[in-house]
């Protein structure tokens, strides 16, 4: 029998790999030549040919590189997290924050973190790995974005030195000299941390909040500066264009005066000064805004005006206010005498002020005859006045002063007539006494009666000489006065009268 030959079994390859079956699978064609390549299975065979060529080159880490890893694990004490290598790397919990975004009880599976490689292989086969370290290149890497973008950011006050003042900016320790600080002044500045006086400001504004801007960073050598006048500079110029398009006329907000000056007051209005003219200040004449205004003063102010070209705003604090002449008639009548402050004098009269926003004229017919108001009159000085006549429409109010004065002098007059009627009352209340005491004792002798009579009018006199308004009654031929004589004889005469009547 014949035996059939085989060719060559081994497991080796070809030394011909175009020749034979083997080519055929390559190409994708069948021994007859035909081609069965499908574009799906071709596509796919090159991804894994990318996966499996990706798996077999090493990833280069090194000590002080910042990588992206996930978290596939969490333990009490350390926490694997996935940074491409062959094992996981292993971050320690004890460096966790006890609080924030990187706390340990915030990290949760498949949470993509951001870590700093201590090590990149441990004799375990680890690379030792640490989240704090990553937060801070973090930090920096943020910080460089906003200083590109110009960006403002808020840091606290941790320390200050004579140079200036050292703040935290989210873990990177920053730094704003001197010249940079808003709330110092020039010679502040010249003089530095050295003076006692601008030490002492430095050191009041620890652990406050600043809003700040980063002109320089360098982060090879962990320099980072910035500069307090700058942000709020740029801050009020955007928030000034802000302003200008939010405020509509009429409309009242609160601000705050930042600036006096002779012809009004400036408001910051949060952003953006507005002006308030002197004559806008108050419904009364104000002469300086020192008078009814001082820096650092809240207010409530109405807009005016907003021009946007001129990026202009006009302001007024009197309309934001009521109009004191709408009620001043609820509050006052003709020939009410009121006190007024002079405000102003005139070659025609002088102006009082009787309350804030309500001022009238004293005419010169109405001052005290004679009188100069130039001469006798001066700004500030207080006057009892009469008041003639209120015309609410037209703002008028009119004064006298010379009125006034004449109700003066007519008040002790009064006074006199009032005493003179109390006096009489007291005569009156005597005679009756008299006449009680003289009915009640009937059967007394005409000399007692007389003596007490007598008695009666040496204390009358004696309490008539210790006021002088008794001067100028009538007397009898005794002395005594008018009304007390004709009691006694009417007792005398009532006392015959009742002798004569039982004798009959």
């Amino acid at each position: 029998m014949q035996t059939k030959k085989h060719g060559n079994l081994s497991t080796m390859p070809a030394a011909n790999l175009t020749s034979g079956r083997v080519q055929t699978m390559f190409e994708g064609k069948d021994q007859e030549g035909r081609n069965h390549t499908n574009p799906d299975e071709v596509e796919d065979f090159n991804e894994m040919a990318a996966l499996l060529e990706s798996s077999t080159t090493p990833i280069n880490i090194k000590r002080g590189d910042v990588v992206d890893g996930v978290i596939v694990r969490i333990d009490q004490d350390e926490i694997l997290v996935d940074i491409g290598l062959k094992s996981e790397g292993v971050l320690s919990t004890k460096e966790l924050p006890a609080t924030g975004d990187w706390a340990f009880d915030q990290l949760h599976l498949n949470d993509k973190v951001l870590v700093y490689v201590i090590q990149p292989e441990t004799p375990d086969g680890h690379a030792l790995l640490s989240l704090k370290r990553a937060n801070a290149e973090r930090q920096w890497r943020i910080a460089e974005e906003q200083y590109k973008s110009g960006e403002l950011l808020k840091a606290k006050v941790i320390d200050y030195n004579k140079g200036g003042l050292i703040v935290d900016v989210s873990g990177i320790r920053g730094f704003v000299p001197i010249s940079q600080i808003l709330n110092l002044k020039r010679e502040e500045v010249a003089a530095g941390g050295d003076n006692q006086e601008t030490a002492a400001k430095l050191q009041s504004m620890k652990d406050k909040e600043l809003q700040l801007k980063i002109i320089e960073i360098n982060r090879a050598r962990n320099r980072l500066i910035l500069s307090e006048r700058l942000a709020v500079q740029e801050w009020r110029q955007r928030r000034r264009e802000e302003l200008l398009d939010e405020l509509k006329p009429n409309e009242v907000r609160k601000g705050v005066v930042s600036n006096l000056a002779n012809f009004g007051a400036f408001v910051d209005l949060g952003g953006a000064d507005g002006l308030v003219h002197i004559s806008q200040l108050a419904w009364s004449r104000v002469n300086h805004p020192s008078e009814v205004l001082k820096v650092g003063q809240e207010v409530e102010v109405q807009v005016l005006s907003v021009d946007k070209d001129k990026k202009k705003i006009a302001l007024s604090i009197k309309r934001a206010e009521v109009d004191p002449w709408t009620t001043v008639e609820q509050r006052y009548t003709p020939g009410q005498v009121v006190t007024g402050v002079v405000t102003k004098i005139a070659p025609f009269g002088a102006f009082a002020r009787i309350e804030d926003g309500i001022e009238g004229l004293i005419h010169q017919s109405e001052l005290t005859p004679g009188m100069d108001p130039k001469a006798n009159l001066h700004e500030g000085q207080q006057l009892q006045l009469r008041i003639l006549r209120i015309d609410a429409e037209r703002r008028r109010l009119g004064l006298s002063l010379r009125q006034a004065d004449e109700m003066d002098a007519e008040k002790p007059a009064s006074e006199n007539i009032a005493l003179d009627s109390e006096l009489a009352s007291e005569r009156a209340i005597a005679n009756e006494k008299v006449m009680i005491s003289l009915e009640d004792a009937p059967h007394a002798e005409p000399a007692t009666v007389e003596r007490e009579a007598r008695r009666e009018r040496r204390e009358r006199q004696d309490r008539n000489s210790d006021n002088p308004l008794f001067n100028n009654l009538a007397m009898g031929d005794e002395g005594e006065t008018t009304a007390m004589a004709e009691a006694f004889r009417a007792a005398a005469r009532q006392r015959t009268k009742d002798e004569t009547e039982p004798a009959e």
